[in-house]
C-alpha cells in the first residue's frame, strides 16, 4: 500500500521536540515501512531537517508550519490553513492518515486520489466529527472518546476502530534501573507542565507526604516542557508552580527537569520512577495518555485521577490506583493514595509487576499489524 501519513502543523518529525503524536506515528512509518509499504510522513519544516529527503524508506515531506497558541480558535485556524497546504501535497495513494481537525473534512472529496481517509482521534473531539461524512475509517483512542465521538454523530459508529495508544514496551521495560539500593523512592510525572494536568495538586499532595514524616525517604520528580509552543502553560505557570514546591518542600525533596526529548535518557527517567502520578484534569481533552503506559512498561505503578478515558488502562487496586480529581479533597486522597504505595514495598511491587504485564498489550508491533490489516480492508472494498 501507499500510506501518507500527516502530523500537525506545530511539531517537527522525527520528534526532535516531543510530542506523543509525532512519536507514536513516526514509529508506526518505520514499522509500515519496514513492512515493504510505501510510506511518505508530511510534517511542519524545521531547522536541520530537509525540506524533502527519504530517510529510512520513509519520504519525508516537511512544509511551512506555524507555532502552537494558548487559543483553541486561532489554532483550529492555523490547522485548517496548515490542511489546504497539506491538501495540495498530498501523494497519490492509497491511504491517508489525518491527525487535524480539518483535513478530513474535505480531503476524501478534493483529492480522491491520495486514498481513503483515516482520522486519528487522540483527544476528546469538539464537534468535527459531524463532518466527518467522508471519512473512510475513524481511529479513537480509548472507548471514552469513541463514546464521545457518538454522541456527536452516530452515524459513524460503523466506521470507528478503536486504537489505543501504543508504546515500545521492551525498551522501556528494558532501561528499568529499580531496586537502587539506599536510593530515595521516586514519586515522578512526565508531560506538558500545563494547568489541565492538575499538578498543582500533586505538588500539594507531595507537601502532605512530607508533613507526615512517617514515611521512607521519597523525592518528586518533574519532567515535561512547559513553553506555549509545546502546549505547555509558558513561563509565569512554571514560576508559579515552582514557588508552590519551594514553599513547602526542601529543595533537595524535588526536581523540575525541563523537557527531556532523548529517548535513550527519557526512557532512564522512567526507569528510575517508582510511582508514577499523572494527575490531570482535562475531562474534555485527554484521549489515552501516552505517559501512564510508558511509565507502566518501566515497572512503576501508575496513579490517575478518575478520567474515563483510563477504564481502558488502569483497573484500581490490580494494576494501578485511581483518585476522584473532582472530589473537594481531591489532594487528601492524592496523597493518601501515594502514601500507600510508598509505605508498603511488597503491595507496590506487586502492582508494578502487573502494571508492567498490563502494558504489554500496547506494544507497537502488534497495533501496527492491526491498523495495516485495517487499512488493507479499506482498500479492498469500494470507495463509499
Amino acid at each position: 500500500m501507499k500510506i501518507t501519513i500527516v502530523m500537525g502543523f506545530f511539531l517537527p518529525v522525527p520528534p526532535l521536540a516531543g510530542g506523543a503524536t509525532e512519536k507514536i506515528w513516526f514509529r508506526f512509518a518505520q514499522l509500515f515501512a519496514q513492512a515493504g509499504h510505501e510510506v511518505t510522513l508530511i510534517s511542519r519544516r524545521w531547522p536541520g531537517l530537509a525540506n524533502c529527503e527519504l530517510a529510512d524508506g520513509i519520504t519525508h515531506l516537511r512544509l511551512r508550519g506555524r507555532t502552537h497558541t494558548r487559543s483553541l480558535p486561532i489554532n483550529l485556524l492555523l490547522d485548517f490553513l496548515w490542511s489546504v497546504k497539506v491538501l495540495f501535497a498530498l501523494p497519490r495513494g492509497d491511504i491517508v492518515v489525518s491527525n487535524n481537525v480539518s483535513l478530513p473534512i474535505f480531503a476524501g472529496k478534493l483529492r480522491p486520489s491520495a486514498g481513503r481517509v483515516a482520522v486519528v482521534l487522540g483527544r476528546m473531539p469538539k464537534g468535527q466529527t459531524r463532518f466527518y461524512g467522508l471519512v473512510d475509517r475513524l481511529l479513537p483512542t480509548s472507548n471514552a472518546v469513541f463514546e464521545k465521538v457518538l454522541a456527536e454523530n452516530p452515524r459513524v459508529a460503523a466506521r470507528c476502530r478503536i486504537s489505543l495508544n501504543p508504546v515500545d514496551w521492551g525498551f522501556h521495560a528494558k532501561a528499568n534501573v529499580k531496586p537502587r539500593t539506599g536510593a530515595p523512592l521516586t514519586i515522578g510525572y512526565v508531560g506538558r507542565i500545563n494547568p489541565e494536568k492538575g499538578l498543582e495538586n500533586l505538588v500539594d499532595a507531595a507537601a502532605l507526604l512530607y508533613a507526615r514524616g512517617d514515611l521512607p525517604p521519597w523525592r518528586l520528580v518533574i519532567i515535561g516542557p512547559h513553553s506555549v509552543a509545546a502546549g505547555g502553560g509558558g513561563d509565569d505557570y512554571l514560576r508559579s508552580l515552582v514557588t508552590r514546591a519551594q514553599a513547602a518542600l526542601p529543595a533537595a525533596q524535588f526536581e523540575f527537569t525541563g523537557p527531556i526529548f532523548n529517548a535513550v535518557e527519557l526512557g532512564r527517567r522512567y526507569g528510575e520512577i517508582d510511582v508514577f502520578c499523572y494527575p490531570t484534569l482535562a475531562e474534555q481533552g485527554e484521549g489515552l495518555s501516552v505517559a501512564p503506559i510508558e511509565a507502566m512498561a518501566a515497572g512503576a505503578v501508575p496513579v490517575v485521577s478518575n478520567l474515563s478515558c483510563y477504564r481502558d488502562l488502569i483497573v484500581a487496586g490490580e494494576n494501578g490506583l485511581v483518585f476522584d480529581h473532582r472530589a473537594p479533597n481531591a489532594t487528601a486522597q492524592l496523597a493518601d493514595q501515594l502514601a500507600s504505595l510508598l509505605s508498603d514495598a511488597p503491595r507496590r511491587r506487586q502492582l508494578a509487576a502487573r502494571a508492567q504485564a498490563d502494558a504489554h498489550r500496547f506494544d507497537y508491533a502488534e497495533t501496527a499489524r492491526r491498523l495495516l490489516e485495517d487499512f488493507q480492508s479499506l482498500t479492498d472494498r469500494p470507495r463509499r
